[in-house]
Order: C-alpha cells, then sequence, then structure tokens
C-alpha cells in the first residue's frame, strides 16, 4: 500500500505543480502590458466628457504628452485612497509635461458634491457608465475599478493595473 499512496502523493503533487504554472501563466499574461488596439485608442481620442463645471473636455486636447488616465467612482475605497498619491505625482510632474485625468463612472452630483470635499488638481470627466464601457476597451476586460491606464507621449502604453496603485506604481511612469 505504502507504494500506491506514494505514487498517489506524487501524482497529486505533479497535478498541483501543473495548476500552479498554469494559474501563474494566467496572471502574466493579464499583467502583460502588450497594447492597446488603434481603434481602441482612437474611440479614446474622440471622446468627450463634461467636467464637474459643466465644461466640454475633449480627449483629443490631451494627445502628444504623457497621460494618466484614472477611472474611479465616489463609491471606490481604493479609488478614493490612491486620488491623493495621483495627485502627489501629477503637482511634482505637471511641470515636465504630464497630464493626469481623472474619469468618474458616477453620477456627476455625486462626483461634484465628492470633489468640494476632496479636490485634486487634476482633470476630471464624467464618464458615467459610458467609461466602464471605455475602460473595457483599454483592457479592463472585467469592469472593475479603479482601473489606471498610462500613455507616453506617443500615445504608447506604459502601464495597465486593476486595483489600487502604489507608490512603486506611480514610480515606474517616469521611468
Amino acid at each position: 500500500m505504502t507504494f500506491y499512496a506514494n505514487r498517489r502523493t506524487a501524482m497529486y503533487a505533479g497535478v498541483a505543480a501543473l495548476a500552479a504554472l498554469a494559474g501563474a501563466g494566467v496572471a502574466w499574461k493579464r499583467q502583460a502590458l502588450g497594447s492597446i488596439a488603434p481603434e481602441a485608442l482612437n474611440a479614446f481620442w474622440a471622446a468627450e466628457f463634461d467636467t464637474p463645471t459643466g465644461e466640454p473636455l475633449l480627449m483629443k486636447t490631451l494627445q502628444g504628452r504623457p497621460l494618466v488616465i484614472n477611472f474611479w467612482a465616489t463609491w471606490c475605497t481604493p479609488c478614493i485612497e490612491e486620488m491623493p498619491l495621483i495627485d502627489a505625482f501629477f503637482r511634482e510632474n505637471e511641470s515636465k509635461g504630464w497630464q493626469v485625468l481623472g474619469l468618474a463612472i458616477d453620477q456627476p452630483s455625486r462626483v461634484r458634491q465628492f470633489l468640494t470635499q476632496f479636490p485634486v488638481s487634476y482633470k476630471i470627466g464624467l464618464a458615467g457608465m459610458n467609461g466602464t464601457e471605455l475602460g473595457k476597451m483599454l483592457g479592463n476586460d472585467v469592469g472593475g475599478l479603479p482601473f489606471t491606464v498610462v500613455l507616453n507621449a506617443d500615445g504608447q502604453l506604459i502601464l495597465r493595473k486593476l486595483g489600487k496603485l502604489t507608490a512603486d506604481d506611480v514610480k515606474k511612469w517616469t521611468v
């Protein structure tokens, strides 16, 4: 019996190792940069959103300089927690040509109220539910928040992250 028990244990260990490798491969593929499809970028650059003050915000005006696009909502705790980090990045790097855009996937009245209590220095666009579809086009397959996309001045992908940003993530943007 010991031979079969050891053989069964070895077989289970082998299956577990294969499953772990497959999981790691899927995770790596999901985090791999890849690129953004040209039609997705074209749709982004063609988009227009209102700002919280009611002014139009044309995405095409953001072309030609590095850009951080952060999808967020007032009800999303990780979104709110990362906003000071994003705001600090913007204030430190605006003079170097960096732009930051927060696209709110939320009701305009809630966004306006939130921003009166917790203002930020960077641009905010009221994306509503259309923002969810735009996020999916830019690589957010699950539609979760927060979701951040960083583009260089040529519109090429530097970083794409689903989930709360860390200081280490932000350091990678300017490297």
